[in-house]
């Protein structure tokens, strides 16, 4: 049985087969869909759903959903030469901005800070915060074979339950934001972790500033 989040997913597929299967009925200015497109739908679907029966976690589902719906896949040598033309225009572009861009192999890691994204406390993006996302929208969407994954973290100020409802709201403005600017929902994903996952020393104030942040990672799309 598929969960909600499944059945998103493969609405979503068939939204994008389908706006691209219609064509407008020139007498009654309606919007019909082909016989091949109908088809097309139905094989986008299966092929959706195929993906996230055979997958063995949400992300390695979403790739396989993503590559049976028909997106498409990279493959070989083009995989990395796919991600270092997205790494050096995101580079390019977050060049000064306090966002870091790394590798860890095919993926490619930015880690926003929490005091640049986010005021103490709020899931709310900073006003500021915009143009730097703006940047990241145009070359995420240029580079369309990838997943996002948005992760957020915090420092171990307050509870572990605040933490970690914290973190899932901030990763999900982030993630949302993307959506609303166009990203397909299917490529975005988003968690939030607390303070599972510092990156620096929690007993300092540099360190929790350090630990205060939301990190995408951009996985290529690639044949399982």
């Amino acid at each position: 049985m598929f969960k909600g989040f499944d059945v998103r997913l493969i609405a979503a597929v068939l939204l994008i087969v389908f706006l691209g299967g219609c064509a407008t009925d020139p007498y009654t200015g309606e919007q019909k869909m082909s016989k091949a497109a109908a088809g097309a739908s139905i094989g986008a679907v299966v092929g959706a759903a195929a993906g996230m029966i055979s997958g063995d976690d949400s992300r390695e589902r979403r790739q396989r959903a993503l590559i049976g719906a028909g997106v498409g896949a990279l493959a070989g040598g083009g995989v990395g030469y796919y991600m270092d033309r997205q790494e050096q225009q995101l580079r390019a572009r977050l060049q000064n901005t306090g966002v870091s861009v790394t590798r860890s192999g095919d993926n490619i890691i930015l880690n926003m800070p929490g005091n640049v994204t986010f005021n103490t406390d709020s899931s709310d993006i900073r006003a500021s915060f915009y143009d730097v996302l703006n940047s990241v929208v145009l070359v995420v969407k240029e580079f369309d074979k990838t997943i996002i994954d948005v992760a957020g973290h915090t420092d171990s100020t307050g509870s572990d339950q605040y933490n970690q409802s914290l973190s899932e709201r901030r990763a999900g403005s982030v993630g949302q934001y993307f959506i609303a600017q166009g990203i397909p929902g299917m490529r975005v994903m988003t968690k939030g972790y607390g303070e599972l996952r510092p990156i620096a020393d929690n007993n300092s104030p540099q360190g929790r500033e350090l630990n205060r942040r939301v990190e995408l990672t951009l996985v290529p799309l690639t044949q399982q």
